[in-house]
């Protein structure tokens, strides 16, 4: 099934023609390419932090690589916008999967943590481009009965990547550039399907402006709970590895350990995401921050005892954190008229990488004075104080009436930037902004 060209029909009386919805194949292109991309990733995830304790590195400086990676990432959500504006949707996914090969390339060099540095703040740049191009493609491309579907594919098809990229760490020599080299191999097999894809580019999307204080009147709790995630994953995700490695777990168990992880957020969105579409989200947001505390105090009770125990306690902990990224933005999309959504996606998404970079830093200095264990204690800061705002927030505020169905989502995906076309309104034509036309 293909799509009609439809710049060969005339369009001199100003009509707009219809179409057909795009065919589940080429939106599938997108979900197998970031699936793809996914692999390497969870791969690379693994292996930084384990090669460097390998070859007798500081933790610390495999938390200033997270951080460098962060900050990347901050900028890919502040600059991609203007880029597909330029390039188009097509041809910056490409860029962006270049840039991570690039980055990939850098790794396969030899363990020079310098050099990683630079290379993991390009792939966090070009990762967050690549969801923010990918997710806003699928949000244009489906229609509404099937959206939800979709993007519950795409995140799903992406954690089971990360997951299954983090388990074949334990296959890899450490002392060989073969992890590198798989992450370039994925990343290059990620563009192929979006090279050859037929799916209908989207228009230029709508320029995201962050206004802190306007979101803030929307959605005090959902900028809040960015804010917390946005530390808080990069903590529990970033951190376990670095720690796990520190401690004395084996390769095989640190490749296990982020295996199982994406699978905790998987299971426990599920049932969380039930519950807060039948009553006030704030409370399920509290009860689930009140479960990343258990979590933090869990770990350090069980630090280093049984690597059993630890990964259970790690699969339902990181399932808790990543549950509060997908129940803050459904709590704050509740809140939003039509026309604020646009602002607040982008302030969300500026909160998630501002945290995101923040916390990892705070987290690698006082690494450096108390040990590999400080980021549970920091954990559990962050989602005490950020329980104790959202039950305040509930006392002084009734609850809003739920817009849509819970989304699952995943921290490790950066929210979409662009507004998502809802059925009453008219998609643009397929001859408009197409990337060809674009200069």
């Amino acid at each position: 099934m293909t799509l009609p060209d439809y710049k060969s029909f005339p369009d001199e009386f100003g009509l707009r023609h219809s179409e057909p919805p795009a065919p589940m194949l080429a939106i599938a292109s997108v979900i197998v390419a970031m699936g793809l991309v996914a692999v390497g990733n969870g791969l690379l995830f693994a292996y930084i932090p384990v090669r460097l304790g390998a070859d007798g590195f500081s933790p610390t400086w495999a938390g200033a690589i997270l951080t460098g990676l962060s900050a990347g990432g901050m900028a890919g959500c502040l600059l991609t916008g203007p880029l597909v504006r330029r390039v188009g949707h097509a041809r910056a996914f490409m860029a962006f999967g270049a840039m991570i090969i690039l980055s990939n390339a850098a790794v396969a060099v030899g363990a020079h943590p310098l050099v990683w540095l630079a290379a993991r703040a390009l792939y966090g740049f070009a990762i967050n481009g690549l969801f923010i191009v990918a997710q806003s493609w699928l949000n244009d491309a489906v229609e509404n009965s099937i959206r939800g579907r979709v993007m519950a594919a795409f995140y799903v098809a992406y954690e089971v990547g990360l997951g299954l990229g983090s388990l074949s760490l334990q296959f890899i020599h450490l002392e060989t550039a073969a992890a590198p080299m798989i992450g370039i191999i994925f990343a290059a097999l990620s563009i192929l399907p979006v090279g050859m894809t037929r799916l209908r580019p989207p228009k230029a999307p709508e320029k995201a402006s962050v206004a802190l204080v306007r979101a803030w009147k929307i959605s005090p709790v959902g900028i809040a709970g960015m804010l917390a995630v946005g530390g808080l994953s990069m903590l529990v995700w970033g951190f376990a590895p670095i720690h796990a490695t520190a401690i004395g777990f084996s390769q095989a168990e640190v490749a296990t350990l982020l295996f199982a992880m994406p699978a905790g957020t998987l299971f426990m969105q599920i049932p969380l995401g039930w519950i807060s579409d039948r009553t006030d989200r704030r409370l399920v947001i509290i009860a689930t921050a009140v479960l990343v505390i258990i979590g933090g105090f869990a770990a350090s009770s069980a630090d280093g005892k049984s690597f059993a125990l630890m990964l259970v306690i790690y699969l339902f902990w990181s399932g808790a954190t990543e549950s509060i990224y997908s129940l803050s933005s459904a709590h704050a999309n509740d809140r939003a008229e039509k026309d604020d959504l646009v602002t607040l996606a982008s302030t969300m998404l500026f909160s998630w990488s501002l945290s995101g970079t923040v916390v990892p830093a705070v987290a690698t200095a006082l690494m450096a004075v108390w040990g590999t264990d400080v980021f549970m204690y920091l954990a559990i800061v962050i989602a005490g104080i950020f329980s104790l705002f959202v039950a305040w927030r509930a006392v002084r505020t009734q609850p809003a009436e739920s817009a849509s169905s819970f989304p699952p989502m995943t921290a490790q995906a950066p929210l979409p930037v662009e507004l998502a076309f809802t059925g009453d309104e008219p998609r643009p034509a397929a001859n408009e902004n197409r990337p060809e036309d674009e200069s």
